[in-house]
């Protein structure tokens, strides 16, 4: 099945959407690293980046690792719905997911302590039902091509 490529801007612009949003955490990480490295050293002290405690560190890591973490299913996932079920509702499903991805780091905050940031499992639970509903639109394609 060729699908015309204006059939797949949707999910074309979720998945670059997603890159730039992975590549805006990864210059967050960069940022932070720099920024601790200079506080520590303006206290001559020696910044050890992989053994830090320090909250923003460990916030800035989190979200850019979150996000990485997650990018093989939903993209996976967005591209099968996309080319076997519905580009369309694949556009909306993933342009639902990038704007939870997108909220996240500000849910983390700067920095992590103890507890969950407020409100996290919010942003986490709707980029899991969209990944669901993905799911569901392939299981749906499935059984239909089964059918015939």
């Amino acid at each position: 099945m060729n699908l015309p490529i204006v059939t797949l801007a949707g999910p074309l612009a979720v998945t670059l959407g997603y890159v730039v949003v992975y590549y805006l955490s990864m210059m967050n990480v960069l940022r932070v690293k720099t920024a601790l490295s200079r506080e520590y050293q303006a206290r001559g002290e020696t910044f050890d980046r992989y053994a830090t405690h320090d909250k923003r560190m460990l916030a800035a890591d989190r979200v850019q690792l979150n996000t990485l973490e997650h990018m093989p299913p939903f993209l996976v996932l967005l591209w099968l719905d996309a080319t076997l079920a519905s580009a369309p509702h694949a556009s909306v499903l993933g342009g639902v997911y990038l704007l939870t991805r997108c909220i996240y780091p500000f849910m983390v905050g700067r920095a992590l302590g103890g507890e969950a940031p407020r409100g996290i499992g919010r942003v986490i639970g709707i980029s899991y039902l969209m990944l669901a509903l993905f799911a569901v639109d392939l299981v749906v394609a499935l059984v239909r091509a089964l059918e015939y």
